[in-house]
């Protein structure tokens, strides 16, 4: 399956992702970051319940975001196309994060960062990587090498 497949997702910017300006509103970029990251998760071949707890449902291993920014380059308003560009990477046996591009129109408009760590359910302390997680980032850095 090409990497492409799950690490370049398509988005329409809409009314209610605007604020009173008419310009995509600053907290919708890391709404969008994860939304991105769960559809790549996804077509992958990764289902939600693999990764996120349904309630009342208690997962081994929570993967937490520890960290995130954002930077903006261009204003988005209503109507954009965006492309999302994802680049995960493993950092440490527990913990990766993913860089995200979104372009618009030929140009870089933002760029986001998340941050997660591996946290055994039970009692919070820092643990391996799921297997299925382990697999989605060794297939794209093998996909960016190649």
């Amino acid at each position: 399956m090409p990497s492409s497949h799950w690490l370049q997702i398509e988005r329409t910017v809409r009314f209610g992702d605007t604020d009173a300006a008419g310009v995509m509103h600053f907290h919708q970029l890391l709404r969008w970051c994860h939304e991105a990251y769960e559809e790549s998760l996804e077509r992958y071949g990764i289902s939600a319940e693999e990764i996120f707890p349904r309630p009342g449902q208690l997962l081994a291993v929570a993967l937490p975001i520890v960290h995130c920014s954002a930077d903006y380059r261009r204003p988005l308003v209503c109507g954009d196309q965006v492309g999302v560009r994802l680049q995960p990477e493993r950092l440490d046996p527990g913990c990766f994060e993913v860089r995200y591009t979104f372009r618009s129109d030929g140009h870089d408009v933002a760029m986001g960062l998340t941050r997660h760590v591996a946290i055994t359910a039970a009692d919070r302390r820092r643990c391996p990587l799921p297997l299925a997680i382990q697999r989605w980032l060794e297939a794209t850095s093998l996909s960016a090498a190649g």
